[in-house]
């Protein structure tokens, strides 16, 4: 059982973004490009677990947002050919509690967020059965996105309904 912290429970959490290109460099070297496809922000919380690692990667394939040929969103990602490309972005956990200033005390320290991290992007690999784009974990990132609709999701392992 994970511990309450006294107000909504939020987990591994990803901000997902369709575009039709983006790229991410850190310190001045290109880390990832991908074409169509979809943009991951991964917020990893001090509780998280490899189980919510294996859901969330076997999910993304999955989502279905992008157009089939009638113009609806009823495609997943290996259906419309996309690739992925994931950012470590703690600041999704960013606290406005108390004050204007963020507090991230529930994102995870580097010791937990850097394996599972680590871990989704490979589960993610494989379920697409190709490699996934990658910022540079902790690095300041400069990323390009060039947003397809706009289509933003977001998706917590813990609020499988949001």
């Amino acid at each position: 059982m994970k511990a309450s912290f006294g107000f909504s429970d939020l987990w591994m959490r990803a901000v997902v973004q369709r575009v039709h290109e983006a790229t991410v460099t850190a310190d001045g070297h290109l880390s990832g490009k991908i074409g169509k496809g979809l943009l991951v922000f991964l917020g990893i919380e001090k509780s998280d677990t490899p189980d919510d690692v294996e859901w969330l990667a076997a999910k993304l394939p999955k989502l279905r947002c992008f157009e089939d040929q009638e113009g609806r969103m009823n495609a997943n990602l290996l259906e419309a050919g996309g690739e992925a490309m994931v950012i470590s972005q703690f600041t999704l956990y960013g606290s406005l509690k108390k004050g204007s200033r963020p507090s991230f005390n529930r994102a995870a320290d580097p010791q937990l967020a850097i394996p599972l991290y680590e871990r989704f992007v490979e589960c993610l690999s494989g379920h697409l059965d190709k490699a996934v784009a990658t910022g540079v974990f902790g690095a300041h990132m400069d990323i390009v996105a060039s947003n397809d609709g706009p289509v933003t999701l977001i998706i917590d392992t813990r609020n499988k309904d949001l």
